[in-house]
């Protein structure tokens, strides 16, 4: 398959979100990525659901939504409602991880799991099979414009000899100081799809930012 760019909504502009929603729309990226914090599970609040709703309004590309809270079970059909494509909890906030996960297929949805920096591959051993996505922390959760974390490509091996071990068909996503410096290495690795924050809205030109990304991991 094709490897994907995810441009990260936290690190848009919130003045003027419209423009960079439209940005992506027009740009060469696939997915939108939506960090949803609840200062709780992480220490940081970012978008509710009237933001998500009102950009799920304009985006015509798939909505990625990466939830960074507690007790996130009990807002799964919310988020199918809102128009989310793909929902990814953290295995650290999910005390009944099938569960959760067969919850959110139910609704509709894609099933994601987001792993912190400090947690190993081996915890999806026994539900790899069920998912949709892999979000590898490559920077503590909960703010943009942090550094990359180098062990991330270790961890990126490991689960990619994980999923084709057990003929899964999940996706590897990387979420957290990606750059142009280290997309192409991450997808040597085994990533499929790059979440880009700070680099693509803080950059002088985003859409052209996005084009080369994509054409470093094409």
């Amino acid at each position: 398959m094709n490897n994907l760019i995810a441009p990260s909504i936290l690190a848009a502009d919130f003045a003027n979100l419209q423009r960079d929603i439209e940005m992506v729309n027009n740009s060469e990226a696939d997915w939108f990525h939506i960090d949803i914090m609840d200062g709780v599970f992480v220490p940081n609040i970012s978008f509710g659901m009237p933001v998500l709703k009102a950009i799920a309004k304009h985006a015509k590309k798939t909505i990625d939504v990466h939830l960074m809270i507690v007790n996130p079970d009990q807002y799964i059909e919310t988020f199918a409602d809102l128009g989310a494509t793909i929902l990814t909890v953290h295995y650290e906030a999910c005390p009944h991880l099938h569960r959760t996960i067969q919850a959110i297929k139910a609704a509709g949805m894609k099933a994601g799991i987001a792993l912190n920096p400090h947690t190993p591959i081996a915890v999806l051993e026994d539900v790899i099979t069920e998912l949709d996505l892999v979000c590898i922390m490559s920077v503590n959760p909960g703010f943009g414009g942090q550094s990359f974390i180098e062990n991330t490509y270790k961890k990126v091996s490991q689960l990619r000899h994980l999923i084709d071990f057990t003929k899964s068909d999940c996706l590897i996503e990387i979420d957290g100081g990606v750059t142009n410096k280290n997309a192409n290495a991450l997808i040597e690795a085994g990533a499929n799809v790059l979440v880009a924050g700070s680099y693509v809205f803080g950059a002088e030109n985003p859409t052209e930012t996005i084009a080369d990304l994509k054409n470093t991991i094409a």
